[in-house]
């Protein structure tokens, strides 16, 4: 009887070492990526069989109180300074060129109505976009190309990126502001149609209406989608 205890307490601590070895290494993984982590590409560095998944939430509760937070952004992880510390650090962030009033309304468009295409954002503008605006979005890193419509001409389908969560701070694209918050803002008028509704995104896989990108696939064709604003 002592032996058999003796021999689950000897499983019970090489167990123990095994996990607090996995979380040294996760945590190690998170600490050295450039950009966040996406778990799966951590299960090669840990023993088989790990609860990946496990080993973040439980650094997400070590580090809830430090000076850096274990954040989520879509499907992967990283490490962010706290949100009550982040004026200590914005005197060292390099000043960046804001945008133009056109790119933040495609910016949204693509946000809230994602997939969509170039077409579909001049639709809900009602004026022609650039394609050199879309090219500063993706150039960013904030906006791709998803896949292609499946209807005449094949038009590109645009979303956003994992960079697009992780520089507004949203875990999914579902924490976007909803109708009620963007009222309480004041970006939208209190008196809006009855019939008015926040569009429901989506950044995951493709849709039935939807095409994988061509090969080598560099978006829409310059020769018939230029607008005014890229000839001038």
């Amino acid at each position: 009887m002592n032996d058999s205890l003796d021999n689950m307490q000897a499983e019970d601590a090489d167990d123990g070492e095994i996990v607090a070895r996995n979380l040294r290494v996760l945590e190690a993984l998170l600490f050295a990526a450039k950009e966040p982590l996406v778990l799966d590409e951590a299960k090669p560095f840990l023993s088989d069989g790990a609860d990946v998944e496990q080993l973040a939430t439980q650094l997400q509760l070590k580090y809830q109180h430090a000076g850096v937070n274990l954040v989520k952004r879509g499907d992967a992880f990283a490490f962010r300074t706290a949100q009550d510390l982040g004026f200590l650090l914005r005197r060292e962030e390099t000043e960046r060129k804001p945008l133009s009033r056109a790119a933040l309304e495609i910016m949204a468009i693509i946000a809230y109505h994602q997939p969509v295409t170039r077409s579909e954002i001049e639709e809900v503008r009602g004026v022609a976009t650039s394609k050199g605006t879309l090219d500063v979005l993706m150039e960013a890193g904030w906006v791709r190309m998803r896949g292609r419509r499946r209807t005449p001409g094949r038009p590109v389908t645009y979303g956003t990126t994992p960079e697009f969560l992780d520089q507004f701070g949203l875990e999914t694209i579902t924490d976007l502001p909803g109708l009620n918050e963007l009222k309480g803002t004041g970006l939208l008028s209190a008196n809006l149609p009855p019939n008015f509704s926040i569009p429901s995104p989506n950044d995951g896989d493709l849709f039935d209406n939807e095409d994988p990108l061509d090969a080598d696939d560099e978006g829409d064709d310059l020769l018939t989608e230029l607008s005014d604003d890229d000839l001038e």
